[in-house]
């Protein structure tokens, strides 16, 4: 059975059960007709995400070798190569406001060039996500995600005496509002799936008594709609379905661990103890609401600034903030490099995932602009300048990978944010304290 090429189903059919709203992945009857013509005519979804790294980097382990495309990849780089012609490695630029931790993650997406003076005094600037939030909010569910790894915490100092707004957060709504970063991935799950109808942990709690999924509320109206649909479209569906009923699996279990394997820590239900489950959970949980179009813009912080959280797993027990100060001993530069290391290589795990999932004529990859990085270079001097950036994606056509871009003259982060915002078809004039666009498509004859 295929489905009415004379008809065509909604790109934002929701299917709705109680207390739960299901969307669908981009399906081929969403298509005027099967045909050629009709896929060339589908303009693809373009989406942006940002990738935010704390603490600097080991600049030594992370800047290519040579320019153009024929530049080499550097050791905290090497785990992606599979995506490396999809990828811009950006060196050079420098950031807006420079003022240690505050300013690293307080201008990456903002590009203001001041903050506050005091833990009180909370001042940025408009962040890019917010901007593209506010053009996309008419055509999806959820305007944009705001997620991270850490509690949020935006009130006390916490760097140089300046609020913890500036280390906990990249997303601005406002000059003066900051907007909290949610690491519960109960808490992503319910407000991309539906909700108990309360904040009120005795709400959840109840839902959570009920033993009820998404899918269970929707599961009538699913299978009448996969009469309607062709095989391919069947396939795409349940494959869909099941990774929303693993991800409710495993939110379920860590709820349950929670509860019975750390009983003296403060943490909401949902948040897995072990690091990497709760990264997976928080990335599949993007998957999910890239796949499903229910927003197209997501920032995520991998740690806030000033993290210092230890990676035994990979050999390197020290706290990452503490280690990120090596005063430039070899040895300490080696460790905090494999920090970084791992950070490309949980992010390559991801992309792998944007790659496999597919989005019309391409994939969730193909469609999407990624930037990557740290608001810090060398993280000893907290050093703005030549910040470790990469944009990484097939930017919906719009983006030419595969190449390492340098610039001699300092420009602005600011006027890559600017650039990138042309690329997403919502142009600025200026984004904080931007002097131009930056030439990312051709430059110095690369």
């Amino acid at each position: 059975m295929t489905f009415l090429t004379t008809k065509s189903l909604p790109r934002r059919t929701l299917l709705r059960g109680l207390g739960a709203t299901m969307a669908l992945p981009f399906l081929e009857a969403m298509l005027p007709a099967f045909s050629l013509r009709a896929r060339a005519a589908a303009k693809p979804v373009h989406r942006f995400q940002t990738f935010y790294v704390p603490n600097g980097m080991a600049m030594e382990y992370w800047s290519p070798k040579g320019e153009g495309s024929a530049f080499e990849l550097s050791p905290i780089l090497e785990p992606l190569a599979p995506y490396r012609n999809q990828m811009l490695v950006l060196s050079g630029l420098r950031a807006n406001w420079n003022y240690i931790h505050a300013g690293a993650s307080g201008s990456f997406l903002t590009g203001t060039t001041r903050g506050g003076r005091n833990e009180v005094e909370i001042i940025a600037d408009v962040s890019m996500d917010q901007l593209l939030a506010r053009r996309f909010a008419t055509e999806t569910q959820v305007a944009s995600l705001e997620l991270a790894m850490d509690a949020p915490a935006n009130a006390g100092a916490c760097t140089g005496n300046l609020s913890c707004a500036y280390t906990h957060t990249i997303s601005w709504r406002s000059a003066t509002q900051p907007l909290p970063m949610e690491y519960n991935p109960r808490a992503v799950f319910e407000k991309l799936f539906g909700d108990s109808g309360s904040t009120e942990r005795s709400a959840r709690e109840a839902r959570l008594r009920q033993h009820k999924s998404i899918l269970d509320s929707v599961r009538d109206k699913l299978t009448d709609l996969k009469r309607e649909l062709g095989p391919q479209d069947q396939v795409k569906v349940d494959e869909y379905a099941e990774a929303i009923r693993d991800v409710e699996r495993r939110i379920q279990k860590a709820e349950e661990q929670h509860d019975a394997e750390l009983p003296a820590m403060e943490q909401p239900q949902g948040v897995p103890p072990v690091f990497e489950d709760h990264l997976a959970l928080m990335l599949d949980l993007q998957l999910l609401a890239l796949q499903s179009d229910l927003t197209r813009v997501i920032s995520f912080m991998i740690s806030k600034e000033q993290s210092a959280r230890p990676y035994p797993q990979i050999g390197v027990p020290e706290a990452h903030h503490p280690l990120s100060h090596h005063e430039n001993h070899p040895d300490l530069i080696e460790r905090m490099s494999k920090i970084n290391r791992y950070h490309t290589e949980l992010f390559s795990r991801y992309l792998a995932k944007l790659r496999a999932t597919p989005d019309g004529d391409g994939s969730l990859l193909d469609h999407m602009t990624i930037l990557y990085g740290s608001g810090i270079s060398n993280s000893t001097r907290h050093s703005g300048d030549n910040l470790p950036l990469l944009v990484v994606g097939g930017g919906a056509g719009r983006l030419q990978g595969g190449r390492h871009l340098t610039y001699s003259d300092k420009p602005s982060m600011a006027n890559l944010l600017v650039t990138l915002m042309d690329k997403l078809d919502v142009p600025v004039e200026r984004l904080g304290g931007s002097t131009g666009r930056l030439p990312i498509d051709t430059l110095g004859g690369l």
